[in-house]
């Protein structure tokens, strides 16, 4: 009986040397990378990722933000980029960029239009983030954010593939314990595949109203911090809902840099806080990148 597992010719094996060569090349410049995760839809992960990649460039660090959900990109309209497109650098991509210090990747900077549905299997979508990780001109970061899609398949898995154990993981939860149930496997993925998490954070931690600030727990709270105790791994904090968050990613702005003094941004600035100093413990110090880094992907 023939054999079904086609060998690779040595022009294809070649090929994904010089593949993985560049991947390497490209992960050595980035300092501290970090997957942001949920085990469910509808937390406000993107939404996380965005704005932890804005408050990391706005205290003046260097920083990518790359969208691997490769069937719902929200980061192009939580960033003010849709309609964007990717342009050639030669034998490179260019990220584009979002505002002083921020690069940005997509799959939704491919599609012709945001009606276009990508109906990919696993194969593909792996081709894909493989070439956002080796092929774009990162140039060297202080953070590189990567915004993968809810739960444990593909694209999370194809990124810890790609990127190593070099990596740091942030999980975003709700307090509701159908979220937290989700989350608890989200864990386990990350220690099976032996990625350190920096942490689990609270999103949606009650209400935030935006007259007179009490807070009241519409969705209940602690869930996150309960199940952070209960799998060993440090706690973010929590972080309010506040409808001025929906409003301004909507319009493609940042809540941490737009409304600057309301509960729910100096929840998500402590938050900030206790991701970096996670992320240093488990990755090293942090040492400042070269000034040459817009001249690159200009």
């Amino acid at each position: 009986m023939a054999n079904s597992v086609r060998e690779l010719s040595e022009s294809e094996q070649q090929a994904r040397r010089e593949t993985e060569q560049r991947l390497q090349a490209r992960m050595k410049e980035i300092r501290h990378k970090i997957l942001v995760l949920s085990g469910k839809g509808g937390v406000g992960k993107s939404t996380v990722a965005a704005n932890l990649a804005v408050a990391l460039a706005d205290e003046g660090h260097i920083v990518g933000l790359l969208d691997v959900d490769v069937h719902g990109p929200s980061i192009p309209t939580l960033m003010a980029l849709e309609g964007a497109t990717i342009k050639p650098g030669g034998e490179y991509l260019l990220p584009i960029r979002a505002r002083d210090r921020l690069w940005v990747m997509s799959m939704g900077f491919l599609l012709k239009s945001r009606r276009d549905a990508v109906i990919w299997r696993g194969p593909l979508k792996y081709r894909l983030i493989q070439q956002f990780l080796s092929d774009v001109a990162w140039g060297a970061l202080d953070y590189l954010i990567i915004d993968s899609p809810p739960g444990t398949g593909d694209e999370p898995l194809s990124v810890v593939q790609l990127v190593g154990h070099s990596a740091a993981a942030v999980i975003v939860t709700t307090p509701q314990e159908l979220a937290i149930s989700d989350v608890r496997r989200c864990v386990t993925f990350c220690s099976e595949c032996k990625l350190p998490v920096a942490g689990i954070l609270e999103n949606m931690s009650g209400y935030a109203c935006p007259q007179c600030g009490t807070v009241v727990n519409v969705f209940g709270s602690g869930g996150g911090q309960k199940l952070a105790q209960e799998m060993n791994v440090p706690f973010l904090g929590q972080i309010p809902l506040d409808p001025r968050i929906v409003s301004l990613g909507d319009c493609g702005k940042a809540f941490v840099s737009e409304d600057a003094a309301t509960q729910s941004t100096k929840a998500f600035r402590e938050i900030v806080a206790n991701i970096k100093r996670q992320v240093v413990e488990q990755q090293g110090p942090e040492i400042a990148v070269s000034n040459d880094h817009e001249a690159l992907v200009s």
